[in-house]
């Protein structure tokens, strides 16, 4: 099945505009009950259908445009709080001053919150405090200056409301604007990971191998040797500090490069046979000893553990010598394939491993630990001076998890 890599990214902002979206219509009928309920008590029943009638209208033609903050635009905000402070000054109309120093609502009542709480979502609490204070000033001239303690408890509710959700809202566009980032260099971290993998496979171990070779041979090929050692170098270099850019890489097992497009379909799907691919690593001084049945694995999780072991015998041919032995013993567990490297050389001296790692010779961080890690496995390295050198790999069998590790990179 052919996979690619997508970025995905959360809004935060969604939830609050589908809930505001309910909150309008919700209000909308809160306030049209109001009305209902003390009808005959209106001194001009008229004047607020008409309003009902335009307020209604207007909430249900325009839930598209709360849908999201793209579609909600600065003209819509203006025309949605325009209509709401008209609806509070047209209480004037349609209610008696008596009634209205009793303390009875406004036309839209809370349905006004709803267009303050847009200006907070949209615009961050500058906004909301800006579209709260013109609402204030509309109940203070509704109420001819007197406000009652429900008008004021509810202006302050309506105005402290807005400009809180504003803040919290301009603090998680902050945390997804700094979580977005850190997807992007974990994602950039684990590309340059698999790359340097991959140059200190294959790369690394040339140049190195030449600026032994020459040294041996001399003459012309000392000097080649020389430039090889140089670019050995240079190249740990660049590794180590992460000064990769790659956006996009491949593997291309002819050639022996990195040509592998993280967006290009991957390979099927179906389970592997990790003894196929150990098999060319036996020979005269390696030992694979295995099951007798197919030990299977996800595609993905068997290449790299295969890819791991090779790095491992790399080490063993580099560190103890062309003539040292080694032995590949395969274990298939219910819950995990298991799969140790020995090998009869001198062994590691303490802090040998840190101090490579120190110097850009990633062999073990990344060729070994970082590919079983990223397949959701672990290596463990026991090395005794004199007694050889022991790496045991570790991969789950649950294919979900293994794949899910390396469809994160």
């Amino acid at each position: 099945m052919a996979r690619r890599e997508r970025v995905m990214r959360m809004s935060v902002e969604l939830p609050l505009w589908r809930a505001l979206a309910g909150y309008r219509v919700l209000t909308l009928v809160y306030a049209i009950g109001l009305f209902v309920s003390a009808h005959d008590e209106v001194a001009r029943p008229w004047v607020a259908i008409a309003y009902f009638a335009v307020l209604g209208v207007w909430t249900l033609a325009t839930l598209p445009r709360v849908a999201n903050a793209a579609s909600c635009t600065k003209p819509f905000l203006a025309v949605d709080l325009t209509i709401a402070l008209a609806g509070i000054l047209l209480t004037l109309l349609a209610e008696t001053p008596e009634r209205i120093d009793a303390g009875a609502p406004t036309l839209p009542s809370i349905w006004t919150a709803g267009a303050v709480l847009a200006f907070a979502i949209k615009g961050g609490w500058r906004w909301a405090a800006f579209a709260s204070t013109l609402v204030a000033a509309a109940n203070l001239v509704e109420r001819a200056g007197v406000p009652t303690r429900d008008t004021i408890h509810m202006v302050l509710l309506v105005w402290i409301a807005s400009i809180a959700i504003g803040y919290v809202v301009e603090v998680a566009r902050a945390s997804e604007r700094t979580l977005a980032r850190a997807l992007e260099i974990e994602a950039a971290t684990r590309e340059r990971e698999r790359l340097a993998r991959d140059i200190h496979d294959s790369v690394l171990q040339v140049l190195a191998m030449v600026q032994r070779r020459g040294a041996v041979i001399g003459g012309e090929a000392a000097e080649l040797g020389r430039m090889a050692g140089e670019q050995e170098v240079a190249l740990r270099t660049l590794v180590s500090g992460g000064l990769v850019p790659v956006p996009r890489v491949s593997e291309d097992a002819a050639e022996g490069a990195v040509v592998r497009a993280v967006d290009e379909p991957d390979d099927p799907t179906g389970p592997v046979d990790l003894r196929a691919l150990l098999a060319p690593y036996a020979g005269a001084r390696v030992s694979l000893a295995e099951p007798g049945a197919p030990v299977s694995l996800a595609p993905v999780a068997a290449r790299e553990l295969a890819a791991a072991v090779g790095a491992a015998l790399d080490n063993v041919r580099r560190h103890a010598g062309e003539h040292a032995r080694a032995w590949i013993l395969v274990e298939d567990e219910p819950d995990e394939v298991i799969v140790t490297v020995r090998d009869d050389g001198p062994g590691i001296p303490e802090g040998r491993l840190a101090q490579a790692e120190g110097e850009g010779r990633l062999g073990v961080a990344l060729s070994i630990r970082g590919r079983l890690r990223d397949i959701g496995g672990t290596a463990e390295l026991i090395s005794v001076p004199g007694q050889g050198t022991e790496v045991e790999l570790k991969v789950p069998k649950d294919e979900s998890a293994s794949r899910g590790k390396a469809e994160q990179r």
